[in-house]
């Protein structure tokens, strides 16, 4: 079924992957709960990804991982497993909604197998942003069968609601002892109208409301505000006019001495775009898609960089102070690359450790996530 460029690409992702389970094993022996100690003393680390955009191949890729037996995308995510499980807490972005019953499909309307849940959350994530242009691909039903099968997988979720009373409900998660809130928003829905009676069923972007969100996990006694925004253009590496706004006024807003927002996660441009520090608070303009099938441009062209993908992890540490700010201590991001021929997320350094001749990639991320001046800010590449 795959040739020597496949078996090649298999073979290396077995190392990763065995990599991981060798680590997840000596986790649990260690009682540890899959979660390293934190680099900074009553900190945490926080690990986020780009768009999980599970196209038909992808799809089908999972279902032959699963045996037939339904969709395992376990496997599709071993490579990125050990830098996943070892934060404090880690965000993805699941930008598809879920269908029922082998009612899959890709794009244009998505919906996704809800095993996706099941596989994000083995690999270590504890929560999702889910508004995007893709969420109301299957109206509310769409809606209601994602959050069902995310609620199962343990897995929280932001941005998109099945009742007002959740739309209302910040979403908090421990990290240590500190409280994350997670925010998400998107630009739109591709034209579908919110499901009749639901305006709140997916969270749209609108800074006022944004801000005003912020000071409510605030409110519910949230120590760090993380906000993801589905944004941007795509296909373009640089931060549109729109991007770079909306990050000044989000980062430039406080109350009572201290920032209302800690870091913004940008998805959506399809392509890994600049990380940098606006007014003091990190930002992620766009991540890229963690997972994707084949990717065609606004040229119709297919574009490798569809399949690149960067994964941020910021260690904070606690205020000297009570009430101040807690301060992001270390800055890293991990290139990633979605293999299309074997199916596989890979951490392009472990993979380039490995033999993987993939130097030029790793390069080209890098380039574009520095090209803001993040370096000079103290962003680096992990190892």
């Amino acid at each position: 079924m795959f040739g020597r460029r496949q078996q090649v690409a298999l073979a290396l992702t077995a190392v990763l992957a065995a990599g991981a389970a060798c680590q997840n094993q000596n986790r649990q022996e260690s009682g540890s709960q899959g979660r390293a100690a934190p680099s900074v003393a009553g900190g945490f680390t926080l690990v986020a990804s780009g768009d999980v955009l599970p196209h038909t191949s992808v799809i089908e890729r999972a279902s032959y991982d699963a045996d037939g037996d339904g969709h395992d995308f376990r496997p599709m995510l071993a490579g990125v497993q050990p830098v996943v499980s070892r934060a404090d807490v880690a965000l993805c972005h699941m930008e598809t909604v879920y269908g029922a019953d082998g009612d899959y499909a890709g794009y244009p309307l998505f919906k996704s197998p809800p095993q996706i849940a099941d596989g994000l959350a083995a690999t270590g994530y504890d929560g999702c942003s889910t508004a995007s242009n893709h969420a109301l691909d299957d109206g509310a039903a769409g809606v209601r069968r994602t959050l069902d099968a995310m609620d199962r997988a343990g897995l929280r979720h932001a941005g998109t609601a099945r009742t007002e009373a959740e739309a209302r409900t910040v979403t908090i998660l421990r990290a240590g002892s500190a409280k994350v809130a997670h925010l998400s928003y998107t630009f739109g829905t591709n034209g579908m109208a919110m499901p009749p009676g639901q305006p709140w069923a997916v969270n749209l972007i609108d800074a006022d409301r944004m801000i005003a969100d912020a000071r409510a996990a605030r409110g519910a006694g949230a120590d760090v505000v993380v906000v993801s925004v589905h944004w941007g253009t795509e296909w373009q590496d640089e931060p549109d006019q729109v991007q770079l706004t909306l990050a000044r006024r989000l980062t430039a807003s406080a109350a009572d001495g201290r920032p209302d927002i800690d870091l913004i996660l940008g998805t959506h441009a399809h392509v890994p775009q600049a990380y940098e520090k606006v007014n003091d608070t990190w930002v992620i303009y766009g991540m890229g898609d963690q997972i994707a099938g084949e990717m065609y441009n606004d040229d119709g062209a297919q574009d490798p960089r569809g399949n690149e993908s960067t994964l941020g992890r910021f260690t904070f540490a606690p205020p000297a102070r009570p009430g101040e700010r807690w301060q992001v201590t270390r800055a890293e991001f991990v290139p990633q690359l979605y293999d299309l021929d074997a199916g596989r997320v890979l951490d392009l350094n472990q993979a380039i450790a490995q033999g993987a001749d993939l130097e030029a990639v790793r390069d080209r991320i890098r380039r574009v996530v520095l090209s803001r001046g993040a370096a000079q800010d103290g962003l680096t590449m992990a190892e």
